[in-house]
Parts: structure tokens; C-alpha cells; sequence
């Protein structure tokens, strides 16, 4: 894990530590509350708000599980870490507000059917609801403020658990006012609010976990970003196939990136690595994987059926025998446009170079280069440093200068 997320996600651990076990002891004192004076007080909704926190001190138990196993470092089973419990947890959690929405809506449906048994609530109902509509309100504000700044998806949606939390009491607080004041149905019909509404949230925290788990992308700033980040880098020339999935509170980035076709496999590599650090170096990011390409592959491949490297050679040293030499060094550049082939000869000696007798007399260019099925083939000529100063055309190299010898010459065949 890259140093910049493995600090956020200690931070992001020690948070979510604190935060849970702050939530589950207000839970623990507001479920007790709740459902004792719900029952003495005849409060069938205050008894669903009661039901709700025991929901409440549930999830916090899974959060505390998640997050501990969510930090866990790669291993042989997962390679790229194990930020997807996180995930799981989050589609737990909206799978459990499902079902005690639902449990909630069918005991207030249950109730509503026979008005007659509903009894009168007692006075501490109230009492107790505002309590707890003040006190989840305040945990939801200090939830989200610490997930929100930490960066944690599963935080915030806890932290907005506790918000639904506080609409459901206040939901409470107004079916027990009215049930004082002798409309004895609005309790029950506060209760199937409150069900509903913990159902609704269970849904979308399910969903949103479900399509995470489905690989889902980034977002498209969010992935414009990462697609600015690898452009910047120097020796980048474009950007394609580049695609995202999300991984916990992370994402992981696999990009396909344009290069000079004539540059080193050292220098693409280079490149490559430099871009994957710039977009590591964003924190939402995980890990990247960075693809070196001379051309994009989506619309130009090379023809299928070039020779390989080694047949290559093998021809160039077979016709380089005819005239008594043989490649130093042969390079190919494989493209859409075919195959183009350098070859650089060896130092000649301080009396043939100044001659100038051509060292290739005897070998057929030409021909080498249609048994290759080359496009273009050109030889290069090592010369010694000291006589890079004469006429000689040169190519900057290390230790020794490169004289090319371009397609008008008699050493190039194209």
C-alpha cells in the first residue's frame, strides 16, 4: 500500500474506533430508554425507535469488526488489501435496516387495523423522545464531522444512520404530541413513518455497497483528475483505455499510456513509472497499473506475422558475414505501420574510417530487408568520440558517437 494511503487508513481506523464506541454507548442508554418507558407509557412508536437503536448498536458492533479486518495488510488471498470489508459491512448494514423497517412497518400496520386497542401514551413517551432526538442529532453531527474528515464511506454512512436516527424521533416526538392530544392513531402511524423511513435507508446504503462491490468507477471529475495527472507527465503523449473500480474508501487506476514509438524500453519505463506516482500520489487512489504503449492499441496494432527478434538477428548477422562484419547491436520498432529495423555496426578501425571504404560492399540491403518483411532498415556506424568532430554526420551517444547512414545512402534500405 502506498505510504499516502497507509497513513490515511490508520487515521481512518483510529476514528472509526472512537467514533463506533462513542455510538454504541449513547445506543446502549437510549435503547434502554426507550423501550422500558415505551412499554410503561404505551408508545408503540417510541417501542420501534427503541427496536431501531438496538439496530443501531448492531451495526456498530459490525463497524468495529469491519474496520479491524478492513486494515489488515495484502496478503496471498488478497493482493490488493482487504478495504472491501468495509464494503461488505455497508451492504450488511442495509440489508439489517431493511428488515427492521420492514418488521417496523408491518407491527404499525398490525395496529392500525384495530384502532380500538390502541391505548393512551403516558406523558414520559414524550419526555424520553425528545431526549433522544436531541442526543442522535448532536452524534450525527459529530460523526460525520470526523468521517468527512478522514475520507471514509462506511463512517458516513453510519454517521447518516444516526441522522435517520434523529428523523425518526422527531417523527416519535410528533406522533406522541399528537396521540396526548387525543388522535390516539398518530402513534402507530408515527411507528410505520419511522419504518419506513429506516427502510429507505437501509436500501440505499445496500445499493450503493452492492454496486461498489460490482467494480463500480470512479465518478467523472473524480476520474477526469487521474486522467490529468498521467498527462502531465512528462513524455506522455496521450492517454486511453484507462479504467477504475472501487476498492473500499479507495480506488484502483489501470491506464494505457502513448509514448515516443523510437524511445528505450528503460526510458518507456521511466515514463511509466513517473505517471503511476503522480496518480499514487493522489489519496483516493490505491494502487495504479500503468500500461506503456508506442501507439494506440484501440485503433493501430502492428501486422500480425513480423519476425521475431531472434530470426531478425539471425538474418542481419548472415548477410552482415558477406562483407565481414557483424551488428553490434540491433534494434526493431514494431508498428502499425510495419516493421522498421536499426542496425548499429561495431567501431571500425582508426585506418578504415579514414579511408571511407565502405564496409558493406558486398552486402545487399535491399534484399535483407524483403526477407525481413522490413519497412524500413537502416544502418548505423559506430565512430570513435575524437572523430565526431569531422564531417561526419552523428547521433549523440555514451562513449562512442553513432554516424547514420540515412535512406539516400547506400548503407540504408527501405
Amino acid at each position: 500500500m502506498p505510504s499516502t494511503a497507509a497513513v490515511q487508513s490508520v487515521e481512518k481506523h483510529r476514528v472509526a474506533r472512537k467514533t463506533t464506541f462513542v455510538s454504541i454507548a449513547l445506543n446502549t442508554v437510549l435503547m434502554g430508554l426507550q423501550i422500558v418507558i415505551g412499554v410503561f407509557a404505551h408508545s408503540q412508536a417510541l417501542v420501534a425507535d427503541g427496536i431501531h437503536s438496538l439496530a443501531d448498536l448492531i451495526s456498530d458492533f459490525v463497524v468495529l469488526i469491519a474496520n479491524r479486518h478492513s486494515g489488515a495488510k495484502p496478503d496471498a488471498d488478497h493482493n490488493y488489501g482487504h478495504s472491501r470489508y468495509e464494503t461488505v459491512a455497508s451492504l450488511f448494514l442495509g440489508a439489517l435496516l431493511i428488515v427492521v423497517g420492514v418488521g417496523m412497518l408491518w407491527r404499525a400496520g398490525t395496529r392500525l387495523a384495530d384502532l380500538q386497542s390502541i391505548p393512551a401514551v403516558h406523558m414520559s413517551a414524550l419526555a424520553v423522545a425528545v431526549l433522544v432526538l436531541i442526543s442522535k442529532e448532536s452524534l450525527f453531527r459529530y460523526m460525520l464531522r470526523e468521517a468527512q474528515r478522514v475520507r471514509s464511506a462506511m463512517l458516513i454512512a453510519n454517521a447518516w444512520h444516526a441522522r435517520s436516527d434523529a428523523a425518526s424521533s422527531l417523527v416519535v416526538a410528533i406522533g406522541i404530541i399528537g396521540s396526548l392530544a387525543g388522535v390516539r392513531l398518530l402513534d402507530p402511524i408515527a411507528a410505520a413513518i419511522v419504518g419506513f423511513m429506516v427502510a429507505r435507508m437501509g436500501w440505499m446504503f445496500g445499493w450503493d455497497a452492492l454496486q461498489d462491490l460490482s467494480d463500480r468507477a470512479l465518478d467523472e471529475a473524480a476520474s477526469a483528475d487521474m486522467r490529468a495527472l498521467l498527462l502531465a507527465t512528462p513524455g506522455v503523449r496521450d492517454v486511453h483505455e484507462m479504467r477504475t473500480r472501487k476498492m473500499g474508501d479507495f480506488a484502483l487506476v489501470d491506464a494505457h499510456i502513448l509514448v515516443d514509438p523510437m524511445i528505450s524500453v528503460s526510458e518507456g519505463h521511466y515514463i511509466a513509472e513517473s505517471a503511476r506516482l503522480r496518480v499514487l500520489a493522489d489519496n483516493r487512489v490505491l494502487d495504479a497499473l500503468i500500461h506503456v504503449d508506442p501507439e494506440n492499441d484501440a485503433v493501430a496494432r502492428p501486422p500480425v506475422n513480423l519476425p521475431t527478434r531472434e530470426r531478425v538477428v539471425a538474418e542481419v548477422n548472415a548477410a552482415l558475414a558477406a562483407g565481414g562484419v557483424k551488428a553490434a547491436s540491433v534494434n526493431m520498432h514494431y508498428l502499425s505501420t510495419g516493421l522498421d529495423v536499426e542496425v548499429v555496426l561495431p567501431t571500425p578501425g582508426v585506418r578504415a574510417a579514414e579511408s571511407g571504404e565502405p564496409c558493406l560492399a558486398h552486402v545487399d540491403l535491399d534484399a535483407l530487408r524483403r526477407r525481413l518483411g522490413a519497412r524500413k532498415l537502416n544502418v548505423l556506424q559506430g565512430v570513435d568520440a575524437p572523430q565526431a568532430e569531422s564531417s561526419v554526420p552523428t547521433e549523440a551517444g555514451s562513449g562512442d558517437t553513432i554516424a547514420s547512414a540515412k535512406a539516400e545512402q547506400p548503407h540504408s534500405a527501405t
